[in-house]
């Protein structure tokens, strides 16, 4: 792990070991699933459940599944759920505002459930060797190469993906942008940046992915 990434490890970390808060990342996904979220949206990773919560008030999305495979994440989540919509309401929601499940990446899911599904994955690159073994840790770290869970979603995302639906895939410049597209062409899908932003060590884009053939990956 090299020092910048121990850093940018650290600074993310502050003090909450259990739960990703919302960050610059959170948003550029938010902003995707405004221009490109539909009908029934799964975001998987939730973290707080910030993201999900931003996605419940998109237009043309009719429902809204949160998962993570951290427990006290689903917790949050679920307490998120719950908020009130509006900033001038005070009561909490008596039915959640979306769903949130407890799963590894896309396993629990029947074939064709989702027309939309979003993911900010863990993609900071990090030294087996020198890891925190803990939720945050799991939260952030990509592995070496930083593609530790990009790889294995993209391999079983287009299962759970409804007939020409999308997928909205955070990237970041240092898990290799390039790397990253080839393995998604691979899996059979075309890709469009909906929204990128640079900041001074890495840059962050947003794909929307969609099935090649049109027929589902």
């Amino acid at each position: 792990m090299s020092d910048e990434t121990k850093r940018d490890l650290a600074g993310r970390r502050g003090v909450e070991t259990s739960v990703y808060q919302p960050a610059e990342d959170s948003r550029l996904l938010s902003e995707a699933i405004g221009a490109r979220g539909r009908g029934r949206l799964l975001e998987v990773g939730t973290g707080s459940g910030w993201v999900a919560s931003q996605a419940v008030s998109v237009d043309a999305v009719s429902a809204v599944v949160a998962s993570d495979v951290n427990p006290h994440a689903c917790r949050a989540a679920r307490e998120r759920a719950l908020e009130p919509r509006g900033s001038t309401e005070s009561r909490r929601a008596e039915v959640p505002r979306f769903d949130v499940v407890r799963a590894d990446l896309l396993a629990p899911f029947v074939d064709d459930a989702f027309d939309t599904v979003a993911f900010n994955p863990p993609y900071l690159p990090t030294d087996p060797d020198n890891e925190w073994d803990d939720w945050m840790e799991r939260a952030l770290s990509g592995g070496e190469s930083g593609r530790e869970l990009i790889d294995p979603f993209l391999d079983s995302v287009g299962r759970a993906l409804a007939p020409d639906g999308v997928v909205l895939l955070l990237v970041s410049s240092l898990t290799g942008f390039d790397a990253v597209v080839e393995y998604a062409e691979a899996r059979g899908f075309d890709r469009e940046v909906v929204v990128e932003e640079s900041y001074p060590f890495e840059t962050l884009s947003v794909l929307a992915l969609t099935a090649a053939d049109g027929n589902g990956a």
